[in-house]
């Protein structure tokens, strides 16, 4: 399992899987999201614009990746 800190949520599911690098691109990502090939929390998620919080755990192929949130007190 990977854990993937983010500074902010929520994150839209299709940037997660972009930015980690489990797709090439944005579009590549949201067409496997639409074809079902991803899970959040056990369940079968089709939304491409799903809001991933803190503690949510995503699925995709052989990957699975749980979500942290960066409580890091930020500098102005």
């Amino acid at each position: 399992m990977r854990v993937i800190t983010v500074n902010t949520v929520p994150v839209e599911l299709y940037k997660i899987l972009k930015f980690e690098g489990l797709v090439g691109s944005g579009a590549e990502a949201k067409a496997v999201v639409a074809e079902g090939q991803v899970k959040v929390n056990g369940d079968v998620e089709t939304r491409k614009r799903k809001k991933i919080l803190a503690g949510d755990l995503i699925e995709f192929g052989t990957e699975t990746l749980r979500i942290v949130l960066d409580e890091t007190p930020q500098e102005n």
